[in-house]
C-alpha cells in the first residue's frame, strides 16, 4: 500500500465539482470504493465526481488515443463508477493542464473514453470544448415524477441522455434519485435526465439528474443535449438550414453557451475554476 501523501486539487466549471487527482503515471490504484469516499462530501474531499489526471500513453484505455492527445481524462462518478465524458469535467481538466504548466493556454486535445476532445483554454480562465457530435437515437422513453409524465427525447453525447420539456423545474422532485423512465431497456446502464423550461429565444433552463450522482447544479454533456433537443424541438437543426445555432442554457450553477454548427459539431463554452489543494490521507484510498 502507497503510505505516502497523495497530491489532489479541488475544482469546478459552474458548480459542478470535482476531485482532482494527477497521477501521470497511472500508479495510483482507484477502485470504486475509494474514489465514493474521496467524493463524500462529509467524510471525505466531497465533489460530484473525480478527475484522473494521466498521460494516455500510461492508460490502457488511452493508448490508442496517445498520439492525438497527450493527456487522459480518467473520469469518475461520484459514487466511483466510470463514465464516458463529463462536459464541465474537461473544462475543468484542460485548465488544471493549463494552471499546472503542463500544457499552453490555447488548443489543446484531451483523451477521453468519450473520444478525443478539443478544448481552447483563454487566459482568463473561460474554456470552449468541441463536444463532438450528437447520437440521436430513435428509441425514447417516458420520465415520470410525482404522477406526471412526459416524453423524452434520446440524445447521446457520448453519454446517454434523456431530455424532457416541462412547464416549471420543479415539476423534476427532488432529483436525488434517479426519475423513473420507461421502457427501461433503452438506457440499461442508466441515464442522465434533463428537464428544461423555455426562458426565452433561443435560451433555455435546465435541472439535471446524473446517473452516479444525484442533482448536479451543472451537466456540460446535459447542457448540450439540451442545446440539441431544443433545436430538434424548434425546427432549427443547423444541418437543415445550413447556418449554427446558439443557445444558452441557464442551469442553477451558471450558464453556458452552446453552439452547434451544421457538420453537427458541438461547441460549449463556460468557466472553470481551481479553488483548492492539498494532500490526501493514503489511508482514505485503503479502507
Amino acid at each position: 500500500m502507497n503510505t505516502s501523501p497523495i497530491a489532489f486539487l479541488k475544482g469546478h466549471g459552474t458548480q459542478n465539482d470535482f476531485v482532482i487527482v494527477p497521477d501521470a503515471d497511472n500508479a495510483l490504484d482507484l477502485p470504486a470504493d475509494a474514489v465514493a469516499r474521496l467524493c463524500d462530501r462529509r467524510a471525505g474531499i466531497g465533489g460530484d465526481g473525480l478527475l484522473h489526471v494521466v498521460r494516455s500513453a500510461a492508460h490502457p484505455e488511452a493508448k490508442a488515443m496517445a498520439d492525438d492527445a497527450e493527456w487522459f481524462m480518467d473520469y469518475r462518478n461520484g459514487d466511483g463508477s466510470i463514465a464516458e465524458m463529463c462536459g464541465n469535467g474537461v473544462r475543468v481538466f484542460a485548465w488544471y493542464l493549463v494552471r499546472a504548466g503542463l500544457v499552453e493556454a490555447g488548443d489543446l486535445a484531451i483523451a477521453t473514453r468519450g473520444g478525443v476532445k478539443k478544448a481552447h483554454v483563454a487566459k482568463g480562465g473561460d474554456v470552449t470544448v468541441s463536444m463532438g457530435r450528437a447520437l440521436l437515437p430513435e428509441a425514447g422513453v417516458t420520465v415520470t415524477v410525482d404522477g406526471r409524465s412526459w416524453p423524452a427525447r434520446n440524445v447521446n453525447m457520448g453519454n446517454p441522455h434523456a431530455v424532457t420539456f416541462v412547464d416549471a423545474l420543479d415539476h423534476a422532485g427532488d432529483l436525488r434519485s434517479a426519475p423513473p423512465f420507461s421502457p427501461a431497456g433503452v438506457y440499461p446502464d442508466g441515464v442522465n435526465v434533463e428537464f428544461v423550461v423555455d426562458r426565452g429565444p433561443r435560451h433555455v433552463a435546465m435541472r439535471v439528474h446524473e446517473r452516479g450522482a444525484g442533482e448536479t447544479l451543472s451537466c456540460g454533456t446535459g447542457a448540450c443535449a439540451v442545446a440539441v433537443a431544443t433545436a430538434r424541438r424548434d425546427g432549427t437543426d443547423p444541418a437543415r438550414t445550413g447556418t449554427p445555432v446558439t443557445y444558452t442554457v441557464d442551469l442553477p450553477g451558471g450558464t453556458l453557451v452552446i453552439t452547434e454548427h451544421p457538420d453537427g459539431e458541438i461547441e460549449m463554452t463556460g468557466g472553470a475554476a481551481i479553488v483548492a489543494e492539498g494532500v490526501i490521507d493514503p489511508s482514505l484510498l485503503a479502507r
